[in-house]
C-alpha cells in the first residue's frame, strides 16, 4: 500500500457501524456522507436532532433511514456513543461537536469494557508527495511525555495498525536526536531498551531499531554517509518520536511545507476512534474514517 487512496480501494462494501458522537458538526458529517455512500460504514447519529438534520439537508445527505439519537448535553452523548458501540460488536467511534478529553474519559472508564489496559496512541499515516511508500507517526497528538511503558504501547499500537493494513513486518524507528545512547538523553536510553525487547521476541511482527536520527531512519543515503549499520536500512515505515512535540511539529511540517495527505486514528482500546481536525482536508476525515474500519 504507498497511497492513502489504497485504503478506498480495498474497502468496498465493508460496512462498518460508525457510531457518531456529537453528530452536529458539519465538517464530520460531510465526512461521513462519503464514506456511507460509498457503503464503508453504517452510521448511527447522536447529537441535537435538529442541528444534524439541517446539516445534512445543506449537504444533500439524506440520513432518514439511519438511526439518529437526539442529545445536546456532552457527557450524556458520550455516554450513549460508548454504550452503543460496546452493543454493535464490531464499530468504530467517530468524534464529532464534543470535546475530545469527554469522550475519551468514557472509552477509559472500564465499566464499559472497551479500555483493555493499554496506553492510548494516536497514529498517523502520511502520504508525502515526492515519496513513493506510507510513513506512520507516533504519537504526534495524544501523550505528552510518555514513560517507556507507554512508549512500549505505543509501538504496539503503531504495528497492529500498519498490520491491519498489509504491511505484514513494518520497519519501525524509534527517533532521537541522533543515533547514539546518550544517559543524558532519555529519548535514546528508552529506544535501546526497545530494540533490545523487540530482539528478545517481546514485541511482535515488526522490525525496530534505535535510536535513530530522522535522516537515517529514511534516508539510505544518509545511513552510508553516517556510516550506521541498521535493520531499518534507511528505509522506514513507523517513525516513533520521543514526545509531543518532536511529534507535532513533525506532524505539522510534513502537512503544511510537503502538503502531505493524511490520516489517523486513536487506538489503543478494543475499538479505534476517530478524531478529526478541522484544518484536516475532507479527504483526510474521509480516509481517517476508512482506516479505523481496518483496526478490528
Amino acid at each position: 500500500m504507498k497511497r492513502l487512496a489504497d485504503l478506498l480501494e480495498k474497502t468496498q462494501e465493508k460496512k462498518v457501524k460508525a457510531v457518531i458522537a456529537g453528530s452536529n458538526d458539519e465538517h464530520v458529517l460531510d465526512a461521513i456522507k462519503q464514506a456511507t455512500l460509498k457503503n464503508y460504514i453504517v452510521p448511527v447519529f447522536i447529537g441535537n436532532k435538529e442541528e444534524t438534520i439541517s446539516i445534512a439537508k445543506q449537504i444533500d445527505f439524506d440520513i432518514s433511514s439511519y438511526e439518529l439519537i437526539d442529545e445536546s448535553e456532552e457527557n450524556k452523548i458520550a455516554e450513549l456513543a460508548i454504550k452503543k458501540v460496546c452493543a454493535e460488536g464490531k464499530s468504530i467511534l467517530v468524534k464529532g461537536l464534543i470535546n475530545t478529553g469527554i469522550i475519551l474519559k468514557y472509552v477509559l472508564d472500564k465499566q464499559y469494557g472497551l479500555n483493555i489496559g493499554n496506553t492510548l496512541s494516536h497514529v498517523a499515516i502520511m502520504e508525502i508527495p515526492g515519496f513513493e511508500k506510507l510513513y506512520f507517526i507516533t504519537d504526534a497528538a495524544l501523550n505528552i511525555d510518555p514513560t517507556l511503558e507507554q512508549k512500549i504501547d505505543i509501538v504496539k499500537n503503531a504495528v497492529k495498525v500498519a498490520n491491519s493494513i498489509g504491511i505484514e513486518n513494518p520497519k519501525v524507528a524509534l527517533i532521537g536526536a541522533n543515533e547514539k545512547v546518550s544517559l543524558k538523553m532519555k529519548a535514546t536510553t528508552d529506544a535501546a531498551i526497545i530494540t533490545k525487547m523487540a530482539e528478545r521476541g517481546e514485541i511482535k511482527n515488526c522490525i525496530i531499531d534505535g535510536p535513530l536520527a530522522l535522516d537515517i531512519a529514511i534516508s539510505l543515503e544518509a545511513l552510508k554517509i553516517k556510516k550506521v549499520s541498521s535493520p531499518i536500512n534507511g528505509d522506514a515505515d513507523i517513525l516513533v518520536v520521543p514526545d509531543i512535540d518532536a511529534g507535532n511539529v513533525l506532524y505539522k511540517s510534513i502537512i503544511y511545507f510537503a502538503k502531505a495527505e493524511t490520516a489517523g486514528i486513536i487506538c489503543g482500546a478494543k475499538i479505534p476512534v476517530v478524531v478529526t481536525s478541522r484544518s484536516d482536508s475532507a479527504l483526510s476525515k474521509l480516509y481517517s474514517i476508512v482506516l479505523a474500519t481496518y483496526y478490528q
